[in-house]
């Protein structure tokens, strides 16, 4: 897949998913990113700012488990009291922290109150992974699953 993404010259959504289309299923294009599904991953998004000639690839692989739709909701009410985010606005499992307002020391106390609720303890190195609701979700139900085996 690497080798595929590699040949873009220059990330154009569109480009990727004509290189894309005959070696995935699913392609999902818009103006700024592609998302689709392969055998080896089960879902892939490549996206980029129009301001920044970056581009940022994630890949979930298959079988990695996803956190429960009670857990996440938790972490999103959190999130919102940790933030004081006004309400209308929508904070769901996509959310970053980052695009939230957060900072490191807001990213840090929504990490000690995720640790209180839950009963848990979160490392340094997993807590500077959190970057979503979503990341956070899933860390809580790993270190959940660890604590009661």
């Amino acid at each position: 897949m690497a080798h595929c993404l590699a040949a873009v010259s220059s990330f154009s959504p569109s480009a990727v998913r004509r290189r894309l289309s005959s070696q995935v299923a699913n392609v999902v294009s818009s103006r700024s990113s592609v998302s689709f599904h392969s055998r080896q991953m089960s879902f892939v998004s490549i996206s980029s700012r129009p301001s920044s000639l970056r581009f940022k690839i994630c890949c979930a692989a298959m079988g990695e488990a996803q956190a429960k739709k009670e857990t996440v909701d938790k972490v999103c009410m959190i999130v919102k009291k940790q933030l004081a985010v006004p309400d209308g606005t929508p904070v769901t499992a996509e959310s970053k922290f980052s695009e939230l307002g957060a900072d490191s020391l807001d990213t840090v106390e929504i990490v000690m109150g995720l640790e209180e609720e839950f009963n848990i303890t979160v490392d340094e190195t997993s807590a500077q992974d959190i970057a979503t609701v979503q990341d956070a979700a899933n860390l809580i139900e790993k270190l959940v699953t660890e604590k009661t085996a």
